[in-house]
């Protein structure tokens, strides 16, 4: 039984070899798969010259920036025969143009800046009387020393359109009349050159400081010559004046909300010779937007100048003024 056992282990060992022996080589037939899947070429590489067309939009720098105001405004009131309460029937018109330029490059700015008023009113039984009446032209050129120190140099130009008269009522019928002119074009009319520093921090504030100005007043309507008095602080029968003077002119031009927006000048002149007689301007006019083309405004001028009066006549001449009126501003 011992040596059958045995023989049967060998048997078997023996069949499992001769099995094994006819299975294939598994490690021959496995594959490696190739590092590069995918075959990749890569082109020949060449190089050609190619012209870029040029723009035909030939684009340029503006250093110019305009701005343009035209306005119209009128006042009008009116009451019936059996009206009470008093008051007098009238009418008022005013035209306004305002425009300005600025040249801005590098250091260096010219502004220059027109500005025409011209308003008439007339009340029932009376005469029609201008309300405004002013050209003013001023141009600057200024030269940057420092964020808001500039050396200017500047022209201004000022009259008025048509003639100016006082009125008087005839001490019998009461009626109106023109006794005489009192102001023409270029009468007076004023010419104004400065030299000096001006003070910007910002583009709303300025303030120049003219320390070398020349003014020359002009008459050029003999009627307003007089052989007995100075005319415009111009000498006796002379039709021109040349003063020297020291100017300071201050401009605001500040918004003080998103429809209401202030506007004003100040004006000092002071000739070197009468220091105590000095002259003293201010325009201020205050506009409320209530749409983008209606406007309320409220305007004053204060003006002291005691050679544009009569003897024995109040020196400060005021004039205010409250008007709804129509404004169209270009650009927007």
């Amino acid at each position: 039984m011992k040596h059958i056992f045995t023989l049967s282990i060998i048997a078997i060992f023996l069949c499992q070899s001769a099995v094994f022996a006819q299975e294939p080589d598994l490690d021959r037939l496995r594959q490696v798969p190739q590092t590069e899947s995918l075959p990749v070429k890569t082109p020949a590489l060449e190089l050609q010259e190619v012209e870029i067309p040029q723009s035909t939009l030939d684009l340029k720098i503006n250093y110019w920036r305009s701005w343009t105001t035209i306005g119209l405004n009128a006042n009008q009131a009116s009451f019936s025969d059996n009206w009470n309460g008093g008051g007098v029937n009238s009418l008022s018109l005013g035209a306004n143009f305002d425009h300005k330029s600025e040249y801005n490059k590098d250091n260096k700015n010219f502004t220059t800046q027109l500005v025409l008023r011209y308003g008439t009113i007339k009340n029932k039984d009376q005469l029609s009387k201008k309300s405004n009446d002013r050209i003013f032209w001023d141009n600057k050129f200024s030269v940057k020393m420092s964020k808001s120190w500039s050396f200017f140099a500047s022209l201004a130009w000022e009259t008025q359109f048509i003639e100016g008269y006082k009125y008087e009522k005839d001490p019998e019928t009461g009626e109106e009349f023109r006794s005489h002119v009192i102001s023409n074009f270029m009468a007076p009319g004023y010419l104004t050159e400065s030299i000096g520093i001006e003070f910007a921090p910002d583009k709303t504030f300025s303030v120049r400081f003219g320390t070398g100005t020349a003014r020359q007043t002009f008459i050029l309507d003999d009627r307003l010559v007089y052989d007995d008095r100075e005319s415009f602080g111009v000498d006796t029968g002379k039709n021109f004046r040349n003063e020297l003077a020291f100017q300071l002119v201050a401009n605001l031009d500040r918004d003080l909300g998103k429809n209401l927006n202030i506007k004003s000048r100040y004006a000092f002149f002071a000739n070197y010779n009468e220091w105590s007689d000095a002259s003293h301007r201010l325009d201020a006019t205050l506009t409320a937007r209530v749409s983008r083309v209606i406007h309320v405004a409220l305007s004053t001028i204060l003006w002291y100048d005691k050679n544009l009066v009569e003897e024995g006549e109040d020196v400060l001449q005021r004039s205010q003024s409250l008007a709804l009126g129509l404004t169209y501003k270009f650009p927007r």
